[in-house]
């Protein structure tokens, strides 16, 4: 079945006892049970519903997963699959990373004695080199938030096996639309599918997709334990926006090249980060790894000032400056003071996120349109 099928048919049938196209709206935080503990699936909500069992088995037909578990945000799916971890435990991650990321990296594990150390991914010597006896996870953005660099899950994959290490990638930036990274190896594939899957900028909503019967295990535990579920409609809203994934970023990733060309040669522009852009230093690596190469781009001013980039974002009309991304509308953020706020200044300057920075998460208004906007800003 190819991926535009899939979206529409993946793990989906009609309901059984009406034969609707659609999965229902369980609303229901109960189910009767014949006797104890003798039910038909379900016996509590926080454990199960048919409207988010639907959406699983989507999520996972998408990433050629066995299985996939949903949440109540892109977070605290992160946070179900941290808990996994012991103290004492070590991770590797990119220190090029979303911010809420870090901020749950650092302020609530590290105090609980789980250490990590933050390295440039796209090279696999300095991965190898920060790898311990202690080292379980590896934890990968590809494409990075907001740096937009391509991190070769193979290679590190290759690095992780034989150590017994798992590697899970936050795969929000692409979607499975242009990225797969099970494919490659990995043990687990994270969305926040407040992002791209649901796709309207109407849901918080987290999942993780696997086919490691351990992994999947404890997430089931944790969704049990904490609780971090999402609800049923959130859940419908997410499976009807994945009826439309692949139609509305191929037609964002469409207009992020053409808007990506011309800041490429604005005069006023000193950088561009997209992947489909021949300067960029990953981009034979995206063209093999990726179908095509996102809707999501960065740039930095030639006036590199925290004043300058305020000014132009709030020059812009059609663009609308808020945080998230992935939706149908285009939107515009300064990632410094507001998706990675929570990172040190010093930190993320070193890990080249500049005060100029300007994200685009581009939608799918019309191309002619969002670089007139852009032009009219400077």
């Amino acid at each position: 079945m190819k991926f535009n099928t899939k979206t529409i048919h993946a793990g989906q049938k009609p309901e059984e006892t009406s034969g609707a196209v659609m999965p229902p709206i369980f609303q229901t935080s109960t189910y009767a049970q014949q006797a104890p503990n003798q039910h038909k699936g379900y016996d509590y909500a926080r454990v199960g519903n048919p409207t988010r069992t639907a959406l699983e088995r989507m999520i996972a037909g998408l990433e050629g997963a066995d299985e996939a578990a949903c949440f109540s945000s892109g977070v605290a799916a992160m946070d179900a699959l941290m808990k996994m971890l012991r103290p004492g435990d070590h991770v590797v991650t990119t220190n090029d990373l979303y911010g809420g990321s870090y901020r749950l990296f650092t302020k609530v594990f590290e105090p609980y004695g789980i250490n990590f150390t933050f390295v440039d991914m796209t090279d696999p010597k300095k991965v190898e080199e920060a790898i311990t006896a202690e080292t379980k996870l590896m934890w990968i953005e590809t494409p990075t938030n907001p740096l937009l660099r391509v991190v070769d899950i193979k290679a590190l994959v290759e690095l992780a096996k034989p150590k017994n290490i798992l590697t899970v990638v936050d795969n929000t930036f692409a979607s499975p639309y242009l990225q797969r990274p099970l494919e490659f190896g990995a043990d687990a594939v994270l969305h926040s599918a407040t992002k791209y899957l649901a796709g309207h900028s109407d849901v918080i909503h987290g999942a993780v997709a696997s086919s490691n019967k351990e992994i999947m295990e404890n997430l089931r535990f944790q969704t049990k334990t904490s609780g971090a579920v999402p609800g049923p409609m959130d859940c419908y809203l997410t499976l009807r926006g994945i009826k439309t994934l692949s139609v509305r970023v191929q037609r964002s990733v469409e207009n992020a090249k053409q808007i990506a060309t011309f800041l490429e040669g604005h005069e006023k522009v000193a950088s561009v980060n997209y992947p489909g852009l021949k300067s960029h230093p990953q981009h034979e690596l995206a063209k093999k790894q990726m179908d095509d190469f996102g809707a999501m781009l960065s740039f930095t001013l030639k006036d590199d000032s925290i004043e300058a980039a305020v000014q132009f974002m709030s020059n812009t009309k059609i663009f609308t400056l808020a945080e998230s991304l992935g939706g149908v509308e285009s939107l515009i953020s300064h990632p410094a003071s507001m998706t990675h706020g929570s990172i040190p200044k010093e930190v993320r300057e070193k890990a080249g996120l500049r005060d100029s920075l300007i994200r685009i998460s581009v939608g799918i208004e019309d191309a002619e349109d969002l670089i007139a906007d852009l032009d009219q800003a400077f």
